[in-house]
């Protein structure tokens, strides 16, 4: 028999409950007893929690809670989905209790030193996100159910240009984490198009009894990036900007949400990015102010004189 089929026969034989020994495996298989403990020692590494007795009455069995496991994973496996775990609890999953559950019960299914080696894993590894409010998880529950069973909701909405929320109901396709906030993306009737709302935003949700079917082959990912960040080859209202200055900063400004997007061209001390127009004498001086004396604008002059605007006008508010 092949490697393989010799392991899966002996994770049967462990399956049955009775103690056997590595002699009994080895007769019943025909096979060496140093190649039974290899082919142990393989199941252990691949997260089988084997419980091997010494003594009369020892062998080999299997933990009494494993046959409820449905899936098999190795310790890497585990490590990767516990690690997973901690970003999504930070980031304000909605579902974390059962997130909690999950994870409980890779270590359920874990040997002594499985679990020993896990620990140590988790112990140095840390995620700092901002806190999400309790009601925010709750619209995120039912969006997700909503996204799944493809029903409309009705949302109380409040847009960041208005103080007083509206109701609107929305087809959602998807939802998106970006940026430290969670967004969803879908069909909103009052606009009769599809458009992105703020999670943080929406005052109530409920479900209603319409239905709806989501664009085939729709991503709300593509969506909202083409949205949020404009093409840059088509190359309409796109001028260069170029700025120079440390390297550490101008290493920032190069993954930055927006700029990183625009990049074009980066040597050691200067950075060439293809900008729109509009958001160069928009928005862009706004974050570049906070660099201070660490970078300098080259070109446009427009950009360096919207910065000197922005500047001055900080500098009057606080002197008042």
């Amino acid at each position: 028999m092949a490697k393989n089929d010799n392991m899966l026969a002996i994770l049967w034989m462990l399956n049955l409950g009775a103690k056997i020994t590595a002699k009994q495996i080895a007769e019943k298989l025909e096979i060496n007893i140093r190649t039974v403990y290899r082919y142990i020692d393989s199941l252990c590494a691949s997260g089988v929690p084997i419980i091997s007795d010494s003594g009369q009455n020892g062998g080999y069995c299997l933990m009494n809670n494993f046959i409820q496991a449905p899936l098999f994973f190795d310790i890497e496996e585990q490590k990767a989905l516990l690690h997973a775990a901690v970003f999504a609890k930070e980031a304000g999953y909605p579902f974390s209790e059962a997130l909690s559950r999950a994870t409980e019960k890779l270590k359920l299914y874990s040997n002594q030193e499985q679990e020993s080696i896990l620990n140590r894993h988790l112990v140095g590894f840390e995620v700092i996100n901002r806190d999400i409010a309790p009601a925010v998880k709750v619209v995120l529950e039912e969006l997700e159910q909503s996204v799944a069973n493809e029903y409309s909701v009705e949302i109380e909405y409040r847009s960041k240009n208005e103080e007083q929320s509206r109701p609107r109901v929305i087809d959602p396709y998807g939802i998106i984490y970006w940026n430290n906030k969670w967004y969803t993306i879908g069909f909103c009737h009052l606009r009769d198009e599809i458009r992105s709302f703020r999670v943080e935003r929406i005052v109530q949700i409920k479900q209603t009894k319409m239905m709806f079917e989501r664009p085939e082959a729709f991503s709300a990912k593509e969506y909202f990036l083409q949205n949020l960040l404009p093409n840059p080859d088509n190359g309409n209202g796109m001028i260069p900007l170029i700025i120079k200055g440390r390297a550490e900063a101008l290493d920032d400004l190069c993954i930055h949400w927006f700029l990183g997007h625009h990049l074009k061209e980066r040597t050691s001390n200067q950075a060439v990015f293809l900008v729109d127009e509009k958001a160069i004498h928009a928005y862009v001086p706004n974050f570049l102010l906070s660099y201070g004396k660490a970078i300098q604008v080259i070109e446009p002059q427009s950009c360096k004189q919207k910065l000197v605007s922005v500047a001055s006008e900080l500098m009057e508010y606080y002197q008042i």
